[in-house]
């Protein structure tokens, strides 16, 4: 047997190498350290001689040597893993080796275990031996690792997941529970040449201009995101501590994502098609990114274009140079210069069309990242092993091979021999031969996050399961003995770890499945450590002391939290300050800066915190980042109440706590709170009483308490106090506000400065003078007096200059010139005071280079130019003054309309600007004055009346020439006298042209550069601009000018617009008067508002009325409203129905808030939103939108106000209402159908909001007719609802309300009542419970109404055995016999006699026939009682009960077999058939049978067969002529005979349709695409589009999409998509016909067609609402790109004619387009005829004649001009214009005239 063996291998072996595969299989390639079992003969070794592997091969030889004979009963790969078994035996065997692990190949355990291993003999080794020896010895066995810290070598590349993105590092995830750090430097060399740049620039900057802030400029939070796949290259493994605040010491593996790195092993002519490379960014261009594969080859270049960056992560734009892309090679140019990527993530990671590398030159290509295809050769439980291409080795390990989750085997999933996508992870570099490491996870291969939960609701596992949480029941999944235990923690898909050494507290050696604690379906408690996002997985922890670990990172820990710690040590920093590091957990340590030891300073903090000590402190700061936490043991701060100030928006102005300062100032202190909240505490705020050095009162690490004086959350700034808010009493306040700037005050000198002096004026009153204010002397005379002022000494006459409010300070003035006009009433205190040209007395407030400002009471300042200075001030530093010197100078120029006035020290007769009347009496002479009066501009003086010729015309004014050197405007509201005037309000100047002469009359100058009005007498420049007025006004002086003091409220005035601001717009009521309007005053229409350019140009005018005026502010406020402002109403003003406008603020999903004035806001809910509930949608409206609103409520006593914007209250009362209002219950009747919007949802029903007072109740019961398990999830707040008032009384706290269909829409009958139960009264009821004694009935339609019918009420026979009649569940028909309300106690009848009155002669077989053939006699006259049932029918059941089966089969059978009830059926009755059978079973007419009024007795059913009289039946046939089908067994005969009909499927289907059967109505038309021959493709179409119509009315948009998809699968796809488009269309949903549009115009099968974007075009310009013009004529470039260029002519014609025939469409551009067609084409006659049609149609007789005229005017041949010049003649026929159908007949002849000489020649 051993020689036939080797024959066979021989043999074997030889087929193979013919065969060239060599390659093919990996475990037939030799090695040189195999031991060969021909090589040594094992001595006395029992195992060898029984072992069978060995025959087994040569079975299998022999029968590859025979192929034509006969087969084995084992496949060939059960052959091969036979074969490769036993050869791995005896390898092992002959070794001495034993195989052990979890692989499949362990000989642990086995029979050979302990034996002693098996020896050769050399001696018998021959040359054929060797050729066995080359043929069977199998190679090493393929070892699966993972990846792990210990085999980390640099060089190593992995595939890793961005988890943290920081200033300066990246963190990756990598496999198997690594992870990495990419340093700043190590990401591209583009970023490395920013970052040396910036240094560069960074220490030139330093050394000229200090130290600049590029910080922003290179920063990875903004290059990279979380969750973004990136290849890595290790380059260096060390230890280091605290890595991003751990909670233990950790393994730093450094990583380097540069190009050039990871891309190693790919050339420029190894790239591979769908091979995966990593690409930094090289620039930003428009169409894409240029990359760097960083390949070394100068000529390749890479280019991502912007459609290939991926809709979720990237943006275009914000992508920087530097940043690296792990991209998709999707091509190469032809020259192969240019490779093209993509980094969408649909190429990239989608599963079902994976993107893989088939082909490769070179297995070094399969780098990290990459899609492979693996060809599996062995699967383990545990791992899979296989080949890529054929050469090089793939290895899943447990958790990248998923078998670490629940599924199916991997043994079943991946057969050997199979091929399986896999993504390649990471590379073994001193693996001999290659191997990489793969994942067939499933979130890796498709290169995104791993999230949990169902497919609709994913989520980041983190969410569901943060780190550091305890799971009470983490059960066991898997048991790795060596490794570990895999558990399931409760989030779905995501498994998680515990390693063995994190099971206990105390060592374990290893683990078991099946015993001990830790086996298979034990649970434990957990705490999560970590989590994975390579592997998908998290890490955790069963021990003890984890679990009672209160923190495991410093995330963990809260700012401001109050923890325990045990003192570690005390440390010292290189300033001497002494800290105590606290250990708050394992890993955790905190440090208490040496001004946080104490409230106190201590001497020796070694003797308080000895090593051990445990300690409470509080969490001041924390740093994840950098690992810190900074903790307190101040026990002020410790043991303190008030919530620690952790954020700038929780914190409210006027609130108090405690602070750390940190900082001491001169003007204040720096205070510290919790984490990076700090606050400024001036110096002014830190006592109430003076502190002229904070230094010597305050130290630094004091605590102090401090209160909110203001908090500004957005810029993180807050100012604190330490006044005792209690000592500003209301008598200081009093006092504090009866001072004004202006009084003259004395006071007490309380405290002393060299520049600042204290004073007391009473009642706590503190004020301020300063050096510069003692005098009106030189700097030295103010310290002189300085000097003599003594501290407790008085002070008197001072002026009091300004108040500070926050401070509560006023500043004094002792400077005699302020004196003087203070107690002379002189001293300017408001803007009013100001005089032209008056001296004023002020100090100097601050100095620029080109201007001072000089500061007088209040605050106010002037502008005092370095052109009004004198000319020794000229030449002086800062031209001789100094802060707070006294300045006398006089007000050259007022500006009331900007509140601003500029100074002059110069002399009057010395300022170059102001030319006076009277010393310009001689004025420049005038050249060509149009007024002949007018010799010189002296002449021109306020209220001159002269002549002016317009020379512009603007918006806002009329630009006149007095002369040709003397320029004038007139502004718009100097030109009409009265409103009447106004001919266009919206242009008024529309009425003034061109050179028109009007009479003006002189008001002053106009400023031209500053577009201010000025008085007269400044006549600036080379050529003034004088201010006119074209009105006839009054006006003899100047004083009768308009200003803001003399307007009232109230007074009415016109306005013109001259510019529109955000929140206003300005007008102008006179030259020199200015005002705004509040756009919610512009008018009383607020829809106008929507388009305020349209509605309110500029310069248009206004009927205003003054709101407001206030001089001193230079302000006037306007409105153009005539109902009242909203701005000076208050709650207390508002009355039920009045209309205002008003602003929206926020948004809601419930409501919409608006706000009517600063004081006034109010939600508007989303019943008050519409008066039809659909269009009430708060999301379609957007804030800062203008609305008018109806008080439709107002609480008072309760703040509260209710509003509404229903176009029924705020526009017209007679507008339609769907949804009309419900104020309250009266407004409700029962059986009202009503829509109200879902308010809660509670365990017991629904409350529904009807209206601002009214909530409806509705119970479970009444949620559907069907059962519905978790009806919770139907239903959510703000859902609309449709239900019916079912209950209304006055116990019931909400109206009772059902939704179910079934009773909405049909007459709901209330529930009865036991009160409901009269004696004598017919009910239908069921069987509730069956007794030998009776049966318990339970009445329908009731309330649990139930009662007893005695077995002696049963029959009007004796009845033996109650339940051989009856069972529960039966209905019957019974009679109320007593009714007893005190015991709830209803006795029944069911005897027959009961309700059957008439002839009692009829026998019984009379009776059953009759009962048979139940509803023939239609014209019985037998009478019934009261019931709206049918008389037959009552007669057939009140004999005996029914089951519910049974009555479903007799009315089935009946339904289809009275031929006589068919014609007199109603609709509803022929549907009111239950148990229906769709495949046309029940049609057969002859073998029915008669209904069994008690199925349970045969014998008695039989014998009523045997008595049935014949009837005789009446063919009504003849009737479906004349009538048409009635009912579904009409439908029914008809298709029989019709199967292909589409009209009559569609017509049964709207039969059930309107009987509300929708889902009988879809099974027809399923039934109707099953029956119909697959030939009538026309038919078939019909009821496709059918079908359609019935899901788009009533299915959900998922159901319309799939029947949509089906639809067109199996009909041409461009019809459906069209009637799809025109269903979409005609039931109002424009926005999914116009989402199909542009579907289809991407598909390029629909593209070449004209008329797919003929019929969008106009879709978008007429159909889609709004319309969209724009959208419709960009079609037509696209268009043209698309269809054949034969059609484009066709197709611009078409485009063209559009814009002529569509309302929104623009003609002139229709014309451009004909132009552009008949300048390409002159002669296309047809291309005239259309344009000239549409003139015809849509233009203007001029239009039609010039372009007959071009016509006529071409080269034409005799037939085509006939026909022009006939078509012209006829057009001017018709327009009634002789002369021009007289010139059309001389054109003709002129025409032909010319032509025939023409042919002369």
């Amino acid at each position: 047997m051993a020689g036939l063996k080797r024959k066979a291998d021989d043999r074997a072996v030889s087929v193979k190498q013919e065969k060239g595969a060599s390659g093919d299989r990996f475990a037939k390639r030799p090695r040189k350290s195999d031991v060969s079992v021909d090589d040594a003969k094992p001595a006395k070794s029992p195992i060898v001689k029984a072992e069978k592997p060995p025959q087994k091969s040569v079975l299998q030889d022999e029968e590859r040597a025979f192929p034509r004979g006969g087969a084995s009963v084992l496949t060939p790969l059960e052959h091969k893993q036979i074969q490769i078994k036993a050869t791995q035996d005896v390898l092992f065997e002959a070794s001495g080796q034993k195989r052990g692990g979890g692989d499949g190949l362990s000989d642990l355990g086995s029979e050979a275990e302990g034996e002693e291993a098996p020896r050769f003999d050399k001696k018998r080794k021959s040359k054929k031996s060797k050729k066995v020896h080359l043929q069977e010895e199998p190679e090493q066995k393929v070892k699966v690792e993972g990846l792990s810290y210990k085999k980390l070598v640099p060089g190593t590349i992995a595939l890793g997941q961005i988890t943290d993105v920081t200033a300066g590092e990246i963190v990756l995830s990598l496999p198997n529970n690594l992870t990495g750090i990419v340093p700043l430097t190590a990401v591209s060399e583009q970023l490395t040449a920013r970052i040396e740049k910036l240094v560069k620039e960074e220490e030139e900057d330093n050394e000229e201009l200090g130290e600049p802030d590029n910080d922003e400029d290179v920063d990875l939070r903004q290059m990279f995101v979380v969750g973004q796949y990136l290849r890595a290259c290790v380059t260096s493994t060390g230890e280091n501590a605290h890595v991003n605040g751990a909670t233990k010491q950790k393994r730093r593996i450094e990583l380097s994502i540069d190009p050039k790195m990871v891309n190693g092993g790919i050339t420029k002519s190894t790239i591979p098609i769908n091979c995966m490379v990593q690409a930094s960014v090289v620039s930003n261009e428009d169409h894409g990114l240029v990359m760097d594969m960083g390949l070394d080859v100068p000529q390749l270049k890479a280019f991502l274009g912007k459609g290939e960056l991926g809709q979720k992560k990237i943006d275009h734009a914000k992508v920087q140079e530097g940043a690296v892309i792990m991209c998709l090679v999707t091509g190469l140019n032809s020259d192969r210069r240019i490779v093209k990527l993509s980094a969408d993530q649909q190429k990239l990671g989608n599963l079902k069309k994976l993107a893989y590398v088939a082909e490769a030159a070179t297995i070094d290509v399969f780098l990290p990242g990459t899609a492979v295809d693996i060809l599996v050769e062995e699967t383990t439980t545990t791992t899979v092993t296989g080949k890529i291409i054929g050469s090089l080795i793939a290895t899943a390990d447990i958790v990248q091979s998923g078998a670490t989750g629940k599924g199916d085997d991997l043994a079943d999933k991946y057969k050997p021999g199979s091929k399986v996508k896999a993504r390649v992870i990471y590379t073994f570099p001193n693996a001999d031969p290659k191997k990489v490491g793969v994942s067939l996870l499933d979130h890796v291969m498709s290169l995104s996050p791993r999230l949990s939960g169902k497919a609709k609701d994913k989520k980041d596992p983190l969410q569901a399961l943060p780190i550091s949480s305890i799971v009470e029941e983490a059960q066991v999944t898997r048991v790795e003995p060596v490794t570990g235990l895999y558990l399931d923690l409760g989030v779905r898909g995501v498994p998680g770890f515990a390693h063995i050494s994190r099971v206990s507290d105390s060592k374990v050696d290893s683990l078991s499945d099946s015993i001990g604690a830790f086996k298979v379906g034990s649970k434990h408690k957990a705490r999560v450590l970590g989590y994975n996002a390579m592997d998908g997985s998290f890490q955790v922890s069963l021990e003890q002391k984890v679990l009672d670990q209160p923190f495991l990172r410093i995330q963990d820990i809260k700012i401001g939290q109050v923890v325990k710690g045990k003192v570690q040590k005390l440390v010292t920093n290189k300033k001497g300050s002494t800290g105590v590091l606290v250990n708050l957990a394992e890993g955790l340590t905190g440090l208490v800066e040496e001004m946080h030891l104490a409230d106190v300073h201590l001497q020796h903090p070694e003797r308080k915190f000895r090593e051990g000590a445990t300690v409470t402190s509080r969490v001041v700061s924390t740093d994840a980042e950098k690992g810190y936490i900074r903790l307190t043991l101040k026990k002020s701060l410790v043991n303190s109440d008030v919530q620690p100030w952790v954020s700038y928006s929780r914190i409210t102005e006027g609130a108090t706590g405690p602070g750390t300062l940190v900082d001491i100032k001169p003007n204040g202190a720096l205070v510290q709170f919790y984490g990076d909240v700090r606050a400024w505490l001036p110096s002014a705020e830190m006592s109430e009483v003076f502190v002229e050095d904070p230094a010597r009162h305050f130290q630094r690490g004091q605590v102090v308490n401090v209160r909110v004086l203001s908090v500004d959350a957005e810029n993180e700034r807050m100012l604190v106090s330490c006044k005792d808010p209690s000592a500003a009493g209301s008598e200081k306040d009093a006092a504090f506000q009866s001072i004004h700037p202006g009084d003259i005050v004395q006071g007490t000198v309380v405290e002393k400065s060299t520049d600042l002096a204290t004073v007391d004026l009473g009642h706590g009153i503190k004020g301020l003078l300063r050096l510069g204010h003692l005098t009106d002397g030189s700097e030295k005379k103010d310290k002189s007096t300085m000097t003599r002022i003594r501290v407790g000494g008085p002070l008197e006459d001072v002026v009091v200059v300004n108040k500070h409010l926050k401070s509560r300070t006023v500043i004094l003035s002792n400077k005699p010139s302020l004196r003087k006009d203070a107690q002379a009433n002189k001293f300017i205190s408001r803007f009013e005071d100001v005089r032209l040209g008056e001296t004023v007395r002020g100090f100097v407030r601050g100095i620029l280079p080109d201007k001072i400002f000089v500061e007088f009471g209040a605050g106010i300042s002037g502008l005092l130019f370095k052109s009004q200075l004198p000319d020794e001030m000229l030449t002086a530093p800062n031209f001789g003054v100094r802060q707070d010197q006294s300045i006398t100078a006089r007000v050259s120029h007022v500006d009331a309309g900007q509140s601003r006035f500029w100074l002059s020290m110069k002399p009057a007769s010395d300022a170059p600007t102001t030319k006076p009347i009277a010393a310009a009496a001689t004025g420049e002479a005038t050249v060509n004055s149009i007024d002949k009066n007018i010799k010189s501009t002296a002449d021109l003086n306020f209220g001159t009346v002269t002549t002016a010729r317009i020379r512009s015309i603007k918006d806002t004014q009329l630009n006149v020439h007095l002369a040709d050197n003397v320029q004038g405007r007139i502004s718009i509201a100097e030109v009409f006298e009265a409103w009447d005037d106004i001919k266009d309000k919206k242009h008024p100047v529309k009425q003034f042209k061109m050179n028109d002469t009007i009479q003006v009359k002189v008001l002053g100058m106009h400023d031209a550069r500053n577009y201010r009005f000025l008085p007269i007498t400044h006549r600036q420049g080379k050529i003034p601009t004088y201010e006119l007025s074209a009105n006839a006004g009054k006006l003899n002086s100047q004083d009768d000018l308009l200003s803001l003091d003399k307007i009232s409220i109230g007074d009415s005035f016109v306005a013109f617009i001259n510019n529109v601001a955000e929140r206003f717009v300005w007008v102008n009521i006179t030259a020199n008067v200015r005002g705004r309007v509040d756009i919610y005053d512009l008018s009383d229409d607020l829809s106008l508002l929507s388009n305020l350019e349209d509605n309110f140009p500029i310069g248009s005018a206004l009927k205003v009325r003054v709101k407001a005026v206030d001089p001193a502010a230079g302000r006037l406020d306007l409105t153009a409203a005539s109902s009242p402002s909203a701005k000076s109403l208050t709650l207390q003003d508002l009355s039920l129905g009045l209309i205002l406008p008003a602003r929206i603020t926020k948004i809601h999903d419930s409501s919409v808030v608006v706000q009517i004035n600063e004081n006034i806001a109010a939600p508007i809910y989303l019943e008050q939103l519409a008066d039809d509930y659909d269009l009430a949608k708060p999301s379609e409206r957007n804030v800062e939108d203008i609305v008018r609103v109806c008080v439709i409520d107002v609480d008072v006593p309760n703040k509260r106000l209710g509003l509404s914007i229903r176009p029924s209250r705020v526009l017209n009362s007679s507008l339609p209402v769907r949804d009309p209002e419900v104020k309250d219950f009266s407004t409700l009747d029962i059986d009202q159908v009503v829509r109200g919007f879902v308010k809660r949802v509670t365990d017991k029903g629904l409350f529904i909001r009807l209206g601002p007072h009214v909530d409806a109740f509705v119970r479970v019961s009444h949620l559907s007719d069907s059962f519905v398990k978790d009806w919770k999830s139907q239903f959510h707040v703000d859902q609309l609802v449709t239900g019916k008032i079912i209950a209304m009384k006055e116990d019931y706290k909400n109206p009772q309300m059902s939704l179910k269909k079934s009773i909405v829409e049909g007459t709901y009958v209330p529930q009865l009542e036991l009160s409901d139960i009269k004696v004598g009264q017919i009910v239908t009821a069921k069987v509730r419970h069956v007794e030998d004694f009776g049966v318990f009935l339970v009445v329908d339609n009731s309330r649990n109404v139930s009662g007893l019918c005695h077995k002696s009420e049963m029959a009007d026979n004796k009845v033996d055995d109650v339940k051989a009649l009856y069972k529960e569940g039966d209905i019957v028909k019974a009679k109320v016999l007593t009714v007893n309300p005190a015991k709830r106690r209803v006795s029944f009848g069911l005897k027959y006699s009961y309700f059957k009155e008439g002839d009692d002669d009829e026998d019984e077989d009379e009776i059953d026939d009759e009962n048979d053939d139940k509803g023939s006699a239609t014209g019985s006259d037998d009478k019934s009682v009261a019931s709206d049932d049918d008389v037959a029918d009552d007669d057939a059941e009140m004999r005996s009960v029914y089951s519910a089966e049974s009555e479903e089969d007799v009315e089935m059978e009946d339904g289809d077999g009275d031929d006589g009830r068919l014609a007199e059926a109603s609709a509803d009755a022929g549907l009111s058939t239950s148990g229906f059978d769709w495949t046309g079973a029940t049609l057969d007419f002859d073998d029915r049978k008669a209904a069994s009024y008690d199925p349970s007795d045969e014998e008695s059913s039989k014998k009523k067969k045997r008595h049935k009289k014949a009837t005789i039946k009446e063919d009504r046939t003849g009737d479906l002529d004349a009538y048409g089908p009635q009912s579904v067994a009409d439908y029914e005969r008809l298709l029989l005979g019709q199967p292909n009909s589409a009209e009559l499927w569609v017509r049964y289907m709207v039969f059930q349709r309107e009987l509300n059967e929708i889902d009988k109505a879809r099974q027809i038309a399923k039934r109707a695409l099953a029956t119909m021959s697959p030939r009538e493709e026309k038919e078939r179409l019909d009821v496709w589009t059918a079908l359609l119509h019935l899901e788009n009315d009533f299915g959900s948009d998922d159901v319309v999409d799939e029947t949509f998809k089906e639809a067109y699968q199996y009909n041409d796809s461009r019809e459906i998509h069209e009637r799809m488009i025109k269903i979409y269309i005609t039931s109002g949903k424009l926005d999914k016909a116009d989402t199909l549009y542009q579907s289809m115009i991407k598909n390029k099968s629909f593209t070449p067609t004209p008329s797919l974007w003929l019929s969008y075009a106009a879709f978008l310009m007429s159909t889609l609402q709004p319309p969209s013009p724009s959208r419709a004529r960009a079609l037509l470039q696209r268009a043209t790109q698309s269809v054949p260029e034969s059609e484009h002519r066709y197709l611009t014609t078409k485009f063209g004619a559009l814009e002529f025939k569509i309302p929104n469409g623009d003609p002139e551009r229709g014309r451009t387009i004909f132009e552009g067609l008949v300048s390409t084409w002159p002669k296309k006659g047809d291309l005239w005829d259309t344009y000239m049609s549409l003139e015809m149609s849509h233009g203007s007789a001029e239009n039609v004649r010039a372009l007959y005229e071009r016509i006529v005017a071409q080269k034409m041949k005799k037939k085509r001009a006939a026909t022009v010049f006939r078509n012209w003649r006829e057009w001017e026929q018709e327009q009634g214009n002789k002369k021009d159908v007289e010139k059309v007949v001389r054109l003709e002849k002129e025409w032909k005239e010319s032509k025939e000489g023409g042919d002369d020649e």
